[in-house]
């Protein structure tokens, strides 16, 4: 593909602050209609690289391509292909859903009472459009922060944490309407999320980022389809991991569950060793890996934000 048929597109951004850099030349591109996922650790970089992509702040270094154009130079042709939340939907409360959208339909040249209207029904607000915002859920509320979002036709969406403070009910919902997003609209969305479980069923790819920098792309097709593990749940915990370390790459679970490469020959070895030790063993059970096994492995046990 050229620049041009991505929907975005960066090329070695770098971003420092002071003397301190806080993003380290990343480089990637989202397809025409893909669901990306953007993961990261509490400070990895993932706020301020959405927030670089978003025009919000300027990056020291390095070029993002929105649709071709370069957000740079060509701001306006740019930003007008975009559309994102950034953290949580900014909504007037006292209005009603149909007069907050008309509010923002103002600040972008061309809107029609016509594609409001198609906005409205893509999200499926029209029995409470007319309502005081005050009156909606959250969910409802991010999915009239999705609609001004919407309102422009961007080939971009830009999602930061779209599921948070959501019931089950409520993600549901959402990684269903993104899916269709990118599926019967033709649009390409990076999502950040926190639930891991989320992106592995939402997303197309994914990219891992940890202390500025990206780790791996790669489809979840392809992450999920590696070689299997061996969970092991022993007791007491931190003995039977030191033990497994000398032996092997150990990674913990926040559940207390302690995940090892699986190598068919050494398994009773490894067991045999723990008993030995006077570890017990409680359980142990292969398994492919899940997303989070892999965030867990890649990122050394850092938790997400």
């Amino acid at each position: 593909m050229t620049i041009n048929e991505f929907p975005l597109r960066v090329q070695h951004l770098t971003k420092k602050i002071g003397k301190k850099v806080i993003i380290k030349d990343i480089s990637m591109q989202i397809k025409e209609g893909e669901v990306f996922g953007f993961l990261g650790p509490n400070g990895a970089g993932k706020t301020t690289t959405i927030r670089m992509l978003t025009g919000l702040i300027k990056p020291t270094s390095g070029d993002i391509f929105i649709c071709g154009k370069r957000l740079k130079t060509q701001f306006k042709e740019a930003i007008k292909n975009l559309g994102c939340i950034v953290e949580n939907p900014e909504l007037y409360s006292y209005l009603t859903g149909w007069e907050n959208l008309q509010q923002f339909a103002r600040m972008v040249s061309g809107i029609t009472e016509n594609r409001i209207i198609e906005v409205v029904e893509l999200i499926g607000l029209q029995n409470r459009i007319h309502d005081r915002v005050s009156t909606y859920s959250l969910g409802m509320r991010q999915r009239l922060g999705i609609a001004q979002a919407l309102i422009g036709k961007p080939k971009l969406l830009i999602l930061d944490e779209p599921t948070n403070g959501l019931d089950p009910a409520g993600i549901r919902e959402m990684r269903e309407f993104i899916r269709f997003l990118a599926k019967e609209e033709g649009m390409s969305v990076l999502v950040s999320s926190h639930l891991l479980s989320e992106i592995q069923l939402m997303c197309d790819r994914v990219a891992f980022i940890l202390k500025g920098e990206i780790i791996r792309i790669d489809s979840v097709e392809h992450l999920l389809g590696e070689k299997e593990r061996v969970a092991w749940k022993v007791e007491p915990l931190q003995e039977g991991k030191e033990i497994l370390a000398e032996e092997t790459a150990v990674f913990e679970k926040e559940d207390g569950i302690l995940l090892t490469p699986y190598k068919d020959e050494k398994i009773s070895e490894w067991n045999e060793k723990l008993v030995k030790a006077g570890i017990k063993v409680k359980g142990m059970e292969i398994k492919l890996p899940t997303l989070e096994d892999l965030f867990i492995e890649l990122t050394g046990g850092e938790v997400i934000d």
